[in-house]
């Protein structure tokens, strides 16, 4: 179905090939995901199987990439419409029109499906992503995973013969995750839909992949197997392989079941794991019957909270929850009713420098607060919104282990990178509470270790660290305190290791595999009793 030969591609002003020499062949029905480090040219592999790459972005393509049968080379991505379904990292940047129902017919009106047809696929297409109940909405006020869902949706109402998913799950809660994933894989075995999709978080798919391409650090080719095998040498580590390594297994368990079933068969028992005391400080944000209502939507319903410093808080819910609007509330960024206050000043009524320097928030798409032309006049002009002298944007973003060239235009980061100037920026206001939306969307595993790492230390600082995430081995690893939000409502609040691990959803895999006994993450198993 998807043949790669011998492809390579340079963009325009690159020191080096994005791709080189690639060769792979994915059969039809087969669900092949990508994996690599940030900024290995996974996305551009996605971007060429449409024709994206290198019709729009450009460079130079050498050797072929044929699906059913035609050349990327002389089909534009119009010409393979037909064929191949594209969704990409940002949702919204993707539709054209207003409202969900609007936006899933609009593919099918572009291919001349008749109007019957049309109206049954719709409604199909909506029961089959969940999301009937949002038929109406406008897709500005939808939440990230629900533009997410919507946009899946879009793609597979057209019933394309392949479909290409860039991070398909990481704005989706992990039931919703889990929803997506099993309708495309219904999708895959029952009508032998081609899938390839690239994903960070591979706890969610692995166990599902029939076949596994992987883009290594360092080389621009490609290495292409089933997923056991390929995981053994594979430079990006998720929770089983990791899990693994800790044992001294020689295979990665394709899934929690066999990796638990080969844990009760060797008699592998796990001493429970104590946390260590938490130096908490002195509330740094407190929240009391803090209320947020978009119409008569109630999007925070009376919520009251203390965040203290020196604690990372981990904040979770479906999508939908309440989660961004709780700490856009914080910020004072967001119309609220009921208490705020953090190190007791109230932010809403200040000025957004005033209120940054009490508060800062990285929202979910950190690429939203940048919008100068290089990454030198971004941490000038921080210098400049945090009255600090010149030099103390770019000094932070250097502790943060992101060196950046100054004539760098933010644009073309990475994810991570991004992230970290955008962290750079906010810290420079010198805020006594950050928070961080959905900071680990289109980080690997190695990046996220680093983060984690990133918030210890400001942590340590004193200050009081809140992180609203649908990655639970994120927040297993990087977290002490976790609340759950449910319908604007808090319904959990207590110790990561008692919350996470008491809940089938937002339990990390190592939980799962030793339940009931409360491991967080693989490096907890080095002390393991045979």
């Amino acid at each position: 179905m998807i043949r790669f030969d011998d492809v390579s591609l340079t963009y325009a002003g690159a020191s080096g090939p994005a791709l080189a020499g690639v060769t792979f062949t994915i059969e039809e029905g087969d669900l092949a995901v990508v994996v690599g480090r940030t900024g290995t040219g996974k996305s551009t592999l996605l971007g060429a199987i449409n024709g994206h790459v290198p019709h729009f972005t450009g460079g130079v393509m050498a050797g072929e990439v044929t699906v059913a049968g035609r050349s990327t080379r002389t089909h534009r991505p119009r010409d393979l419409a037909d064929v191949v379904g594209w969704v990409g990292q940002d949702p919204l940047a993707g539709f054209v029109t207003d409202t969900v129902e609007d936006e899933i017919a609009y593919g099918m009106e572009q291919l001349g499906t008749a109007p019957a047809a049309m109206r049954k696929r719709v409604e199909e297409t909506l029961d089959l992503m969940g999301i009937a109940d949002l038929r109406a909405r406008p897709l500005a006020d939808l939440s990230g995973g629900q533009q997410q869902r919507v946009a899946i949706a879009a793609v597979l109402a057209a019933q394309p013969r392949v479909v290409v998913l860039d991070e398909p799950t990481s704005a989706l809660d992990p039931t919703a995750a889990q929803d997506v994933l099993s309708a495309i894989t219904t999708l895959v075995h029952e009508v032998g839909l081609t899938v390839v999709l690239a994903e960070h978080r591979l706890e969610r798919v692995l166990h599902q992949a029939d076949t596994l391409v992987w883009l290594p650090s360092g080389r621009r080719d490609a290495i292409v197997g089933p997923p056991a095998e390929i995981l053994l040498d594979c430079d990006v580590r998720p929770p089983l392989a990791q899990l693994a390594t800790a044992l001294g297994w020689h295979a990665v368990p394709a899934s929690v079941r066999d990796a638990r079933r080969r844990a009760q068969r060797e008699r592998i028992t796990v001493t429970a794991p104590t946390d260590a005391p938490i130096s908490r400080g002195p509330v740094r944000a407190r929240v009391s019957d803090l209320r947020v209502a978009y119409g008569s939507t109630v999007a925070v319903n009376s919520v009251s909270l203390d965040l203290h410093g020196g604690e990372v808080t981990c904040l979770m819910g479906r999508n939908g929850a309440g989660k961004s609007s709780l700490l856009w509330a914080m910020q004072g960024a967001t119309a609220s009713t009921g208490g705020v206050e953090i190190d007791g000043t109230d932010p809403r009524p200040l000025s957004a420098a005033r209120a940054r320097a009490l508060v800062s928030l990285v929202p979910q798409t950190a690429a939203d607060l940048l919008y100068l032309p290089s990454v030198g006049a971004e941490l000038a002009q921080a210098d400049r919104e945090s009255s600090r002298p010149t030099g103390t944007t770019a000094t932070l973003l250097s502790r943060l282990g992101a060196d950046l060239p100054v004539d760098a235009d933010p644009r073309d980061l990475s994810e991570g990178q991004r992230l970290g100037l955008v962290l750079a920026i906010q810290l420079a206001a010198g805020p006594g509470v950050l928070a961080l939306d959905e900071p680990t969307r289109g980080l690997d595993y190695a990046m996220k270790d680093r983060l984690a790492q990133i918030l210890a230390d400001l942590a340590a600082q004193g200050r009081s660290i809140v992180v609203s995430t649908h990655d639970v081995e994120f927040a297993a690893a990087a977290t002490q305190r976790t609340i759950v939000m449910a319908d604007g409502d808090v319904i959990a609040d207590g110790p990561t290791r008692e919350v996470c691990t008491s809940s089938p959803v937002f339990a990390p895999q190592a939980a799962k595999v030793f339940a009931p006994t409360p491991v967080l993450v693989a490096s907890e198993l080095f002390t393991v009793a045979p």
